[in-house]
């Protein structure tokens, strides 16, 4: 079964991409909470973040780190909040969403509307600072 992420990773479907390589993939969330609300994923296609053995859990988290820091250097923010649901799609990921408050990372508030301008601009912006 391929999931709408295995879809961005094999090109099928276009996305505002952050950073990238062999085995993850960080890219602007299209119903974000916040400016700069970035999802992290394994290539590879695992539903329960769980399920990933101990090497690509822990490579996951660092590559996420580095997106999280490129992030907070690019779009005004206390802190990058993360979240990991699991529900919404069958491909393990992680949020990463700019926060000032504990409130900012609740997934029931109504969600940016961005143009393709703008999701391309913060995309380049944070991209650009990924090291």
């Amino acid at each position: 079964m391929s999931t709408i992420f295995s879809k961005i990773v094999s090109g099928d479907i276009p996305a505002y991409k952050i950073a990238e390589n062999d085995h993850f993939l960080a890219f602007l969330d299209i119903n974000p909470l916040a400016k700069g609300h970035t999802l992290v994923i394994p290539k590879k296609e695992v539903d329960y973040i769980f399920d990933l053995d101990d090497k690509e859990y822990q490579e996951l988290f660092l590559f996420a780190k580095k997106v999280a820091k490129s992030i907070k250097k690019c779009i005004q923010c206390e802190k990058v909040g993360v979240a990991v649901v699991g529900l919404e799609v069958a491909h393990a990921h992680i949020h990463l969403v700019p926060i000032n408050g504990i409130y900012d990372i609740d997934f029931s508030k109504p969600k940016l509307k961005l143009s393709e301008n703008e999701f391309s601009m913060i995309a380049e912006r944070i991209a650009s600072k990924v090291e």
